[in-house]
């Protein structure tokens, strides 16, 4: 397994997607000075960029700067306690539609913070995904029941779903959906869908749990959270080619999305490179941070900052492209007090 599979989480002695402490730097790629805006943060979300947040926020601890509380409870419910306004920010894999957006008072503004892949993770030693679109597309209808019609040795395929909300889960139907008229006409795509077969486990970590518990196993978990004995199928594209989750195959299918105006946008079936990988996004109130304003901007600033985007790869995730990166930074001051 290339070793891009297998990122190096931080070491937090609790579940990967809570807390860190942080410490606040400016915009360029130089280190974080203490004494930054001060107060603290309120934070809900996906579990997709959890790693890469959790690593961020380790960099900057102990800094004398703001305190970040982040939890990793998914896009749904992240997406839910921004609409209720009972946080600072929320983080989603897939960003508020135009209608949505509207119904938020206080305003909204979205912005890429990362990109990375969805992986199609399992579990069974000694054997080598290739799949097509159609076979990915079988196993999760439930059609194609066992390893041995892969290639592989006798093993029945146990498939494991995300229970949640997630973002991640729109992303892979959207792609599924894009592979196959069966599926689109079928459980279709949605933060959750009636799934016709599997388990189901709650976030990106409960998922690669149950991988990571269950001989025959396969599932969908951003790339890194594939490590121990899973491995990462190898997914054609619409180019006909076979890729996996690689930091370098995923930026190549990332170069085809355009994002609009409001910097949201995704290609579901991208004809090079891993075909099922996204942006994922912070959505900020417009209006109304008062006092909080200082530290969301000065968190952000940072995590936009060089600095903070060349440690993307190293987790296993992509760095914002140049021209991105430009217009995050232009749609991060837009948020006023």
């Amino acid at each position: 397994m290339p070793r891009s599979f297998r990122p190096r989480l931080p070491q937090l002695g609790g579940a990967l997607g809570l807390i860190g402490v942080v410490a606040l730097g400016g915009c360029g790629g130089s280190a974080p000075r203490s004494g930054g805006a001060g107060g603290s943060l309120q934070g809900a979300g996906a579990t997709f960029p959890a790693p890469l947040y959790q690593r961020w926020f380790q960099e900057l601890a102990g800094q004398g700067g703001t305190r970040v509380n982040y939890q990793s409870v998914g896009s749904g419910a992240g997406v839910r306690q921004f609409e209720s306004g009972t946080v600072d920010f929320a983080a989603s894999d897939k960003p508020l539609s135009t209608e949505e957006a509207a119904a938020i008072p206080r305003g909204v503004v979205q912005i890429p913070m990362t990109a990375g892949a969805i992986a199609v993770a399992y579990n069974h030693p000694g054997c080598s995904l290739k799949l097509t679109q159609a076979q990915l597309v079988q196993i999760f209808e439930g059609t194609l029941r066992n390893f041995k019609q892969l290639g592989c040795s006798d093993l029945a395929i146990k498939v494991v779903f995300r229970s949640d909300g997630s973002g991640t889960t729109y992303n892979f139907t959207k792609s599924l959906a894009a592979f196959s008229p069966s599926w689109a006409s079928g459980p279709g795509v949605a933060k959750s869908v009636k799934w016709p077969t599997g388990i189901g486990a709650k976030g990106n970590e409960g998922v690669a749990a149950s991988l990571q518990q269950v001989k025959g196993a396969i599932g969908y978990v951003e790339s890194a959270y594939v490590r121990g004995n899973l491995q990462a199928a190898a997914l054609q594209n619409a180019g006909g080619t076979f890729a996996k989750p690689t930091v370098a195959e995923a930026a190549q299918a990332l170069a085809s999305v355009e994002l609009g105006p409001n910097l949201t946008g995704s290609n579901p079936n991208p004809q090079a490179g891993y075909p099922i990988t996204t942006f994922t996004w912070v959505l900020l109130y417009r209006s109304g941070n008062g006092a909080k304003l200082p530290a969301l901007q000065s968190t952000f600033r940072y995590t936009l900052s060089d600095a903070a985007q060349a440690g993307a790869p190293a987790l296993g995730y992509i760095s914002l492209p140049a021209a991105v990166l430009q217009k995050a930074r232009a749609a991060l001051a837009q948020v006023g007090s």
